[in-house]
């Protein structure tokens, strides 16, 4: 459904907010009833008696952005590998609505002797897709993170900005309805990681995915995301989950306003009273 702008966008999943679509029409998504990703009093504890996690309850909606924030050890990236099954929590569950799962990791994590183009497609392959369509499918993928024409290139032959770029059309290929980042642009200097999270966040305006994203950038959280959860010291708990009502699209003059002052400076004082909590030898919060 279409119709014209009549507010200001206020984060694509939340009930009832317009979102601006490259065309100049503004689509309405409707209210979501169930959670496309949930927390439930998550605990985790790993087998060498690291208590990493202690009563998470995150609910993630349909089209929302969350980026989580946090010190470090804190789970941020366990809470990324329950969503996506690789774990599995010691108490309480996780609930994702969908299968379609798109997990970009801290390293590109490439086939150094297969080009561009042939990592792409290879989730597809693996999957059995016949050569034409995953072909297809890869090179939608490759324009789509602004690769085309380095199709044929190895990953040897690219910038770290590129081949993050690389497996960011890797995990679009399978259509992702959730997708996972892990700090993926934490080794990327500054310039080339302010144009990835513009090209992500316009991705994600565009895709309409659900989006949670691990990042150690207060600066990066905010601009990317509709929420930002931020998590304390081992064992993780939730600290703060603090709105981002910023319009979309997020361009790169948003960083200089006062409102995404305020808001970082929120998301900041949060942090560093999570980062405060006194932890026991036994990875308990005192």
């Amino acid at each position: 459904m279409s119709t014209t702008a009549s507010q200001a966008i206020t984060g694509p999943g939340r009930a009832g907010a317009t979102d601006a679509a490259d065309d100049g029409n503004v689509y309405i998504r409707p209210a979501a009833t169930a959670p496309a990703l949930a927390f439930q009093n998550v605990s985790l504890v790993f087998e060498n008696g690291t208590h990493a996690l202690d009563g998470i309850d995150i609910d993630i909606r349909p089209g929302e952005f969350v980026s989580l924030v946090g010190p470090s050890g804190c789970g941020k990236s366990t809470l990324l590998r329950l969503a996506a099954g690789f774990d599995k929590p010691t108490a309480g569950a996780v609930a994702a609505a969908t299968s379609k799962l798109g997990y970009v990791f801290q390293e590109a994590t490439l086939l150094p002797w297969r080009s561009v183009l042939r990592n792409v497609e290879l989730p597809a392959e693996l999957s059995g897709v016949d050569k034409a369509t995953r072909r297809a499918a890869a090179r939608d993928a490759i324009e789509r993170v602004g690769l085309s024409g380095f199709e044929n290139h190895k990953p040897a032959q690219l910038s770290g900005g590129m081949r993050m770029r690389t497996s960011i059309a890797r995990a679009l290929t399978v259509a992702p309805e959730l997708f996972l980042f892990d700090e993926p642009f934490g080794a990327l200097d500054e310039i080339t990681r302010q144009r990835l999270n513009e090209e992500v966040s316009g991705l994600y305006r565009r895709s309409g995915f659900t989006g949670v994203f691990v990042t150690h950038s207060v600066a990066e959280a905010v601009f990317m995301s509709t929420r930002v959860v931020v998590l304390t010291g081992r064992p993780g708990r939730v600290a703060a989950d603090i709105p981002v009502p910023l319009d979309f699209p997020r361009t790169p003059e948003l960083r200089y306003t006062p409102e995404f002052g305020a808001i970082a400076a929120t998301v900041s004082a949060a942090l560093h009273d999570a980062e405060r909590t006194d932890i026991t030898p036994t990875g308990r919060a005192a």
